[in-house]
Parts: C-alpha cells; sequence; structure tokens
C-alpha cells in the first residue's frame, strides 16, 4: 500500500484525470464560509512534479487552491487581498495513494498528509467571499491540470480537528463528519461526464475540457492589459500599476519592422471587451504604404491577469511572424506559435507548449532562433534555447544564476551577436532588492559567452564577484532597474537603466536617475544625472543613431499620477555619447493618464519609431495604445473600429 498505513483506508480506484480535462461546480452552490473551511483528497499522481491542483476556488492566490506545487503540497489561502499564505505538506511519490487535508479558520492554515498534521502557517483575515466556479482537478478551465486520479474529493464550511481529519483518512463512518458537509465527490455515481455528488442536495460537477488554444479571430479594437502588482497601502496604492500592454521591460522585443513587406508588426497584451483586466494576446501590424492598420488578431487567451505573461515577437528570413507567449513562473504553460503565411497576421498554429518568463527570442539568419529567456528554478535563471525552424528546440541551457536570480534584457547587434545585460537578486534581501550590472555576449550562437574584454566565461555563473560584471552598485545600495540595450558602430554595448535607493514608490527613493554604461572598447563609461524621473518602473528606450546622436524616447515628465509608473513621454538628445542630455520635445501633455512602457521596434521605421500603452496609475481603468514618429509626433490606435482598416489618430 505505499505510504498508506494499515490504519488508512486508500481507495482501490478513483477517478482519472489526462491532464487535459477537470470539473466545475458553481461556487453559489457550495456556499463557502470565508473564515472557516476544510479539503480533503486522495490523491495519485502519475508524476509528482510541476504544479497540479486538486480543488481551487477563485483566481491565483485569491480565494484557495488545494494543490501540488514545488515539491509540496499546499494549502493557500488568499486571506487578505491582494496577500495569500500556504501551509504544505510532503508531495507524494508517483502512482502512490496519499491522503491530504487543509483548512482555516480566519487566523492559521493547516495542512495534513495521511490524516497527521504537517504544518501551521499564520494568515488572519478571511477569504474573499468566492464568484464564478470551484474546479476539481484544475486551477481553471486550461491551466495546472492533474494528471493521476482523485479520490473522495470533499468540502466543509467548518473546521475539522485533527482527529476528524485522521477519522477521515481512515474511512471511519461517522455521522458527524458530514456535519457542515459542502461538497464531495466520490467514484461512486461516476456516469459518462459527470461525478455526482454525496453532498446534502444536488450538486452535479460539470466536466470543463481544456478550451481551444489559437483563437484567430479579429477583434474591433486596440484596448491593453490594466494590471498591478503589490498593494503599497499609501496614496500610491501599487508598488507598479497601470496600462501594461507592453509590459515588461524585460520583454522583447514587442515591435518588428519589415522591410520587404513595409509594415511593423507588432504583438501586446491586450483585453477582452468589457475587461481591463483580462489578458488576451493581440497581433497587428501598421502599414507604411497607406498609413493604416487592420483590426487587431486575438491570438489566444492566456486565462489570467498576470501582465507578466505578455507576449513578444520576432520574424525569420521568410516574413514568418512568431508570436512567443510567456508565462509568470511555472505555474502556466508558455506557447510558440507561427503565422501560417509570410507578413501576415489573420491565421497562427500553436508549434510549442512548454514553460518559459521574460522571453527575447533572436532570429539570426542562416542559424535560426537564439531564444534568451528566464527560467524559474530556485530563482530567476538566465537561459537560453537554440531552434533551427522554431518547433524543435535544444535542451535548456542555464547561463547564470547568482543567489535568488536575475533579470535579464537582450538586444542582437547586425544578425551577428546578441549581447545581454542582468542584475540579480542578492540572498539576504528580498525579490524586490537588485542590484550590480552585469553583461555577457555571444557572437557565435550560444556556444561561447565571453565577458566584453572577449574572456569566455565558466557557466553557468554563480558568484556576485565574476568577469561579467559591468558596474557595482551593491555597496553603494542602489536598485538597478534594467530598460534597454542597444549598440555602436563597433558593436559595443550601450545599457539604459535607472537606479534608485529603494523598490517602494514615492519620493522617499529619489533620486531615480536614468543612466547609461557604454562599453568604450578598454572601459565602462558609466553617465547619468541629467534625466531624473518619479517611478523605477518609467520605462523608455535607447537610440544610437550615430556617434555623436544618442536618444531616449521616454516617460520621464511627471504624469498625472505622480510617483505611479510612467508620465508624459519626452525626446531626449545627446551628442557626447551620454554624457549630457537635452530634452528636445515633450510628446504628451495633459494626458489623463500615465503612459509606461515605451519600447523601441526592432529595425525600427522612421514612422513608427515607439511603441507603448497608457492607464491610470492608481486604480483599474481602460488602456489605450500608442506609437511615435522619430520626430516625436504621437498617434493613437483606434479603440473602436467600424471598417477592416483605419488610421490612427493622430494626438494633439
Amino acid at each position: 500500500m505505499g505510504s498508506c498505513a494499515a490504519a488508512l483506508a486508500a481507495p482501490a480506484d478513483g477517478v482519472a484525470f489526462d491532464g487535459r480535462t477537470a470539473y466545475h461546480v458553481p461556487a453559489r452552490a457550495v456556499a463557502l464560509n470565508p473564515q472557516a473551511i476544510t479539503v480533503s483528497a486522495w490523491v495519485k499522481l502519475r508524476s509528482a512534479g510541476g504544479s497540479q491542483v486538486f480543488l481551487n476556488c477563485g483566481r491565483a492566490n485569491n480565494v484557495f487552491t488545494f494543490y501540488l506545487y514545488k515539491g509540496n503540497v499546499r494549502m493557500l489561502v488568499g486571506h487578505q487581498d491582494p496577500a495569500y499564505a500556504h501551509a504544505t505538506a510532503p508531495s507524494p511519490k508517483a502512482n502512490i495513494w496519499v491522503h491530504y487535508a487543509g483548512s482555516y479558520d480566519g487566523k492559521v492554515i493547516k495542512a495534513y498528509r495521511d490524516g497527521k498534521l504537517t504544518a501551521t502557517t499564520k494568515a488572519p483575515g478571511k477569504m474573499t467571499v468566492p464568484s464564478g466556479d470551484l474546479f476539481i482537478g484544475a486551477l481553471n478551465e486550461s491551466d495546472r491540470f492533474v494528471n493521476g486520479w482523485l479520490a473522495d474529493v470533499r468540502l466543509w464550511r467548518r473546521v475539522l480537528c485533527d482527529e476528524e481529519i485522521a477519522a477521515v483518512a481512515a474511512g471511519k463512518q461517522n455521522g458527524d463528519l458530514d456535519k457542515g458537509l459542502a461538497g464531495r465527490w466520490t467514484q461512486a455515481g461516476l456516469a459518462g461526464q459527470t461525478w455526482a455528488s454525496q453532498a446534502p442536495g444536488t450538486l452535479t460537477a460539470r466536466r470543463a475540457k481544456k478550451a481551444a488554444l489559437i483563437m484567430n479571430r479579429k477583434d474591433d479594437g486596440y484596448r491593453g492589459i490594466w494590471y498591478y502588482n503589490q498593494r503599497s497601502n499609501d496614496e500610491y496604492k501599487y508598488k507598479y500599476s497601470g496600462g501594461l500592454g507592453t509590459y515588461c521591460a524585460k520583454h522583447i522585443p514587442h515591435a518588428w519592422y519589415v522591410k520587404q513587406a513595409d509594415k511593423t508588426f507588432f504583438t501586446y497584451g491586450g483585453t477582452r471587451k468589457g475587461s481591463n483586466t483580462a489578458l488576451v494576446h493581440m497581433v497587428s501590424y501598421y502599414d507604411h504604404r497607406t498609413g493604416q492598420v487592420p483590426r487587431p488578431t486575438l491570438l489566444l487567451d492566456k486565462k489570467t491577469s498576470d501582465a507578466h505573461d505578455n507576449p513578444v515577437i520576432s520574424v525569420d528570413d521568410k516574413g514568418t511572424i512568431w508570436i512567443f507567449s510567456s508565462s509568470h513562473g511555472t505555474s502556466r504553460p508558455s506557447y510558440i506559435s507561427r503565422s501560417t503565411k509570410p507578413h501576415a497576421v489573420d491565421q497562427f498554429e500553436c508549434v510549442w507548449e512548454g514553460n518559459y518568463s521574460y522571453p527575447h527570442p533572436w532570429y539570426l539568419p542562416g542559424r535560426g532562433f537564439l531564444f534568451i529567456h528566464t527560467h524559474y528554478t530556485e530563482g530567476r535563471s538566465n537561459c537560453m534555447m537554440t531552434s533551427p525552424d522554431g518547433v524543435n528546440w535544444s535542451e535548456r541551457r542555464f547561463l547564470s544564476r547568482i543567489a535568488r536570480g536575475h533579470y535579464q534584457i537582450s538586444r542582437c547587434y547586425q544578425d551577428k551577436k546578441v549581447g545581454i545585460a542582468f542584475n540579480y537578486h542578492p540572498d539576504t534581501k528580498g525579490l524586490n532588492w537588485r542590484t550590480n550590472l552585469y553583461y555577457m555576449e555571444s557572437d557565435d550562437f550560444g556556444e561561447t559567452w565571453k565577458s566584453v574584454q572577449g574572456q569566455a566565461l565558466e557557466l553557468m555563473l554563480s558568484k556576485a564577484d565574476n568577469p561579467a560584471l559591468a558596474c557595482e552598485y551593491e555597496s553603494k545600495r542602489l536598485n538597478v532597474y534594467l530598460k534597454d540595450i542597444n549598440f555602436d558602430a563597433k558593436g559595443h554595448p550601450i545599457i539604459l537603466y535607472v537606479t534608485s535607493k529603494g523598490y517602494e514608490s514615492g519620493p522617499k527613493n529619489m533620486p531615480r536617475t536614468w543612466t547609461t554604461a557604454r562599453w568604450t572598447g578598454t572601459e565602462w563609461d558609466v553617465q547619468g544625472g541629467d534625466i531624473i524621473s518619479d517611478n523605477n518602473y518609467d520605462t523608455g528606450s535607447i537610440y544610437i543613431e550615430a556617434e555623436n546622436a544618442w536618444r531616449i524616447i521616454g516617460p520621464t515628465q511627471t504624469g498625472p499620477q505622480p510617483f505611479n509608473p510612467g508620465g508624459e513621454v519626452a525626446m531626449w538628445v545627446s551628442r557626447d555619447q551620454g554624457r549630457h542630455w537635452k530634452m528636445t520635445r515633450q510628446m504628451t501633455q495633459d494626458s489623463a493618464y500615465n503612459h509606461t512602457y515605451v519600447r523601441r521596434p526592432v529595425h525600427a521605421h522612421p514612422d513608427f519609431y515607439a511603441f507603448w500603452a497608457d492607464g491610470h496609475g492608481r486604480r483599474p481603468s481602460d488602456s489605450r495604445l500608442y506609437f511615435c514618429n522619430k520626430d516625436g509626433d504621437v498617434f493613437r490606435l483606434p479603440v473602436e473600429m467600424t471598417s477592416d482598416f483605419a488610421k490612427p489618430e493622430r494626438v494633439k
């Protein structure tokens, strides 16, 4: 009987889950008590890896989730929106029945394995009153499916004591155990595609198959997603927030000009009509011959509100459009899709499913894709994969994981060399502390990675003091927020980033200094001080147009929501390689919302020189999409379209 002692009552069989199917019931039917809940289930998994959800109500980290994650079974409760906590029990071995239970009483969360208490975690508060559906065997209709068997899944509106949990695991028939029972689902009564409930009253679970992934549907306008991260309980409301359709700085690129088609293709995090937070991946283009855009293509619904799952774009030498659909960590799948016709965005097909975060897919003609990305394994690891065709991929190669990992940005130079700039998270502080500036590059399709001086690096990097270190900021107690990377005519990197004293929004962490680090051929020339903005997540791009013609376009000016991400967009020019900057034009003014995340297209055309979104910095709002030309004229993509094509509106 494996891990089940004689006193336990492991089932002989259970309901099979195939990794693509789950069951769901209306949350209102179980009428949960937000301060008193117990869940239990017998679990047998084909593999004890990944993330698999046994029972869930609400979006991730919101109401409660009973699930396998990172080698443990968690009872997670969203006890103070957006705060959540969890208690854990050791994970099961493959193909062995194990009984798990969890409870929450408004004060603590408890987890149990085989009838025994394994952990207790403080979590004062109460769950959000659930709405929507309760899912059995998945997080929702498309995410974190169980691959194995579940049996005797129960849900109570009260907290069971330790002795009662042990009795449930032992299979004891005690009428008192049914007190407060909201639902019980077993193999008994399984008929067709329903799972009979043994709870009082009638409650039937409906089967929910994984939704079709690629949608290939035209939308009637351009609408970006609104997103926030980490409430701050002050006047600024959040660590960062706003219209984040072109978020984040570690997603590169969002737009790509193709000379053969004379179009700039772009992708962004959009949202469904009637919502401002449901993430859908959108693809479109700007036709430089006509000055028009088509109705955008709705590629896929990511089934999340997390803008970390935003897409990026790449184009191969045949004109195929590639969309890389990211995930925030390992809890959701990532995808790669390609257009079925060159230089067209009407039809896509999904060619790969797996997992990656913060994607940078660089297509090198004659070689294929050098895919820089992050993988969440004991921190944020800098990684790469290669593919000759976008379908068949190499094993993931780990480039760096120092302490708790990194954020990284990258760019390709003349289709020959890829350079990566990154910071790191020290072990001694939380992930909001990010410091130091590192750089590495490869000119042989990722076979060898070198420091800027040409020294071959021993991978993976694991020490903070290593040959890739460009600028040390840890001793200065400064955070480093990466923005963009570019190259001069000699292929020397120029890195754009912002430094500040801390992660919180507001004036206390000023100054937030826009800084450049330029490799001269012998040393790093670090310059900054002329451009100061008011939030760490103010993000813009740097253009190296000539040796003495550098340009920055970004939301550097105070916007309608001061000290929140973004602001008014301005254009800055330097004639002395970043030593001094002069603002030549404020491109937006008197805006209702902050403009955020100004992104530079690959091979940027003068008529579509930067791409971004806007949104309210302190509350959910609609979000519009914008682009500008090289002169700084700003255009808004049409929010509502009544015809197949439309000209973007010039913003006064």
